[in-house]
């Protein structure tokens, strides 16, 4: 049988996806489905004076309108709206609890109606008076203002003494932008109401128990009143980590009209939601004439709500990738009247490596050293913060084999030197980490006595290709055909799981598979060696293992039974087990993800317009579990990484306090002409110490350096440094 753990195995949910056999949030229906519709606020700061419903209310068809006047009764605690991720400082927003505004574009009523288009022509004829209130939405305004946050990255030695005796010195500050996910799939709710209150919930969510938590918590329900579903998520990437107002509003009127509800935020209300937050990376780099590090400094200033403190690692990325006998890191937040900030891709290692690898190369051009060749001058085979090694570290066969494939030693290392006609040509170069992370999962595996396996878990696949990687480990663990195993997922009844996110997942629920499947493994063998004249007597489990329908003896595979005949014999027409991921704590390693990137820009002269033709990116992510999908996750975030260099960006009009681009006509991302060749590299790492299987993760690692690879490449290609995201051809040719 062939192997598919390592393999480039297709997407076993593809042709559901292709033929629109797979159903969304927004896609489940019901007899007596309604539709709701959010009003929103048009101020930043203030107090909700009225609202008049009437006009909304007159309109045939409308059934309700919900505010934070008539709505259903809602928790009063903090802890109560504190889902899994909820930063632990503040309080979590709540929608329409009362008369507050905390920030613009907040939801402040749900027109229901019969109809979606009958209820969002009633949402236009609510009226909604306010007292505003002064407010702040620029974080460089505040920028004096912000406070500093616990982060564990502890200061060594005496790095403001190292730095201003440094021969070399760079200090600068480089800014990332509020940036927005953008997922396909809009964020949408169906709630269907059961006779007794109960509620069935289609949700778009990165985390169905999360959601089912904070559903239970949010209107006083028990755990076994609320069921959460998601089995397809069309794009999520941090944006569905928590629960989203809509989901709360579409319970909210479910529970209210007992009926079904349906509530679907237009894409301009998705930038009523979680960001990337707007960051100043502040670095200062001090090194010896050779190119040793003497200092590094690292200042991270986020922007944050008024109402919770939320904040990512932006600045400990730098004792990750070098060494520095003087490091200070210092990470402080700007509360803003705006909604909380999230997670998306690569939180905090996008925005604090995109300020530490530009400042590397400012630092390399000081120098008047090759890029690559700083990079390994200060290559770390330790953890500097933690002060541990690392249980496999790659990165030097990263730069070698990414370095090689790009044809990195044909560089011209001076600015505005390479050109193609009328283009300038520029190569750049970053490093990139990422946590290496696992967690604890439960799977449930069910055999059945003809060959077929189902498993099960809560966890969520967003597009990643978490169906997929479940039924190959599932074929190889327990010997059958992957056409023969099915997967169930996306559903708060299914055995435990946290959130989908942080890379983690993969190595997390491949464990427990491996577990479950050893548990079946026994008890098969068990079953089969009380068999008359059994071919496995006097074997242990960790002799045996499951191919080709059998039990089969590892040391001699003439020896083995099959599965169905041990089954048979044992009056069995099933087999179930559930067990969980299990994990040995290793407090001696630091477990990381690395890779190195390389980029090819071409920038038209007179035009300042930017192309990104070129891309290679090395990965060494321990064992690959899926080439085909982990190359696609890689490339996706190297896309990402184009997009956040070059177009993304959410501009606030801070006279009132309100993002004016909040489409994806005039919020750019990029589009299949602004992607070229990108080449992904999987080192190959053996890592025998993370986890029994060596799995690391590649959902973060691909966006992670690549907008520094691309802003060094600018720079190379017209000499001009552009500090400030995104690039944009006023700020060449201005």
């Amino acid at each position: 049988m062939t192997a598919h753990i390592g393999s480039a195995t297709s997407r076993v949910d593809g042709r559901a996806k292709v033929t629109g056999a797979a159903k969304y949030a927004a896609e489940f229906t019901a007899p007596d489905l309604a539709f709701g519709v959010v009003v929103n606020s048009t101020i930043p700061k203030g107090r909700i004076i009225s609202i008049d419903t009437s006009r909304a209310l007159a309109v045939d068809g409308v059934i309700d309108v919900l505010t934070h006047a008539n709505r259903v009764r809602m928790a009063d605690k903090d802890d109560d709206y504190r889902d899994e991720v909820a930063p632990e400082d503040g309080s979590p927003y709540r929608p329409l609890y009362d008369d507050r505004v905390h920030f613009n574009f907040q939801p402040v009523a749900l027109v229901v109606a019969e109809d979606e288009d009958t209820a969002r022509f009633a949402a236009t004829l609510v009226e909604v008076a306010y007292q505003a209130e002064s407010f702040a939405t620029d974080l460089h305004a505040r920028r004096e203002q912000a406070f500093k946050v616990d982060k564990p990255v502890k200061p060594r030695g005496d790095a403001t003494k190292a730095l201003a005796g440094a021969a070399v010195r760079h200090d600068a500050d480089y800014g990332v932008p509020i940036e927005y996910h953008n997922p396909m799939e809009l964020y949408a709710s169906t709630v269907l109401w059961r006779e007794g209150g109960k509620l069935v919930v289609y949700d778009k969510t990165q985390g169905v128990q999360n959601v089912q938590r904070y559903v239970c918590s949010v209107f006083q329900l028990k755990d076994d009143d609320v069921q959460v579903m998601s089995p397809f998520v069309g794009g999520a990437f941090g944006s569905g980590l928590r629960p989203q107002y809509q989901v709360v509003l579409a319970a909210m009127a479910a529970l209210k009209l007992k009926r079904a509800v349906r509530v679907v935020l237009s894409r301009a209300q998705m930038y009523g939601l979680c960001y990337r937050p707007a960051t100043i990376e502040r670095l200062a780099l001090g090194a010896s004439e050779d190119g040793a590090l003497a200092a590094l400094t690292h200042e991270a200033i986020a922007m944050t709500s008024q109402h919770e403190a939320f904040s990512r690692n932006d600045i400990g990325w730098g004792d990750v990738l070098y060494t520095s006998d003087n490091s200070r890191a210092t990470h402080r937040l700007a509360r803003l009247d705006v909604p909380t900030p999230g997670d998306m891709r690569a939180p905090g290692a996008a925005s604090g490596v995109y300020g530490l690898e530009c400042a590397m190369d400012e630092l390399a051009v000081a120098l008047k050293m090759d890029p690559l060749e700083l990079r390994l001058r200060c290559y770390s085979d330790r953890d500097q913060d933690k002060n541990l090694p690392f249980s496999s570290k790659r990165l030097r066969e990263c730069y070698q084999q990414g370095a090689e494939a790009f044809g990195w030693s044909e560089r011209n290392p001076e600015p505005r030197s390479m050109r193609d006609g009328r283009e300038l040509v520029g190569w750049g170069m970053a490093s990139g980490a990422w946590e290496a992370l696992q967690m604890p999962f439960a799977t449930r595996i069910v055999m059945t006595a003809n060959g077929h396996v189902e498993v099960a878990s809560a966890t969520s696949d967003i597009g990643t290709g978490t169906y997929t990687i479940m039924a190959q480990v599932a074929a190889d663990m327990l010997g059958v055909p992957l056409d023969s195993i099915t997967v169930k997922l996306g559903d708060s009844t299914l055995p435990k799981t946290p959130v989908e996110g942080g890379s983690w997942t993969a190595a997390s629920i491949s464990h427990a598979i491996v577990n479950a499947a050893a548990d079946i493994r026994a008890e098969l063998l068990k079953i089969a060696q009380g068999m008359p004249e059994s071919a496995l007597e006097g074997l242990g489990t960790d002799e045996v293992t499951l191919a080709d329908g059998a039990i089969v003896a590892i040391a001699d595979r003439s020896r083995s039974v099959p599965m169905a005949d041990v089954m048979r014999h044992g009056g069995m027409d099933r087999i179930e087990k559930e067990r969980g991921s299990e994990f040995e704590d290793d407090d001696e390693h630091a477990h990381n993800t690395h890779s190195a990137i390389f980029a090819e820009v071409k920038v038209d002269e007179e035009l300042g317009v930017i192309r990104v033709t070129r891309i290679v990116n090395a990965v060494a992510a321990g064992r690959i579990l899926n080439t085909k999908t982990a190359a696609s996750q890689i490339m996706g975030g190297v896309v990402w990484g184009i997009g956040m260099a070059l177009h993304e960006e959410a501009m606030i009009d801070h006279r009132f306090g309100r993002i004016m681009n909040a489409n994806i006509a005039e919020y750019h991302v990029p589009v299949n002409a602004d992607v070229h060749d990108i080449q992904v590299i999987f080192v190959e790492e053996e890592d025998r110490i993370i986890n029994k299987l060596g799995i690391k993760g590649v959902g973060e690692i691909g966006i992670v350096g690549v907008p520094a690879a691309i802003a060094n490449a600018v720079y190379h290609a017209t000499g001009r440094r552009v500090r400030d995201l995104p690039i944009t051809l006023d700020k060449l040719v201005g």
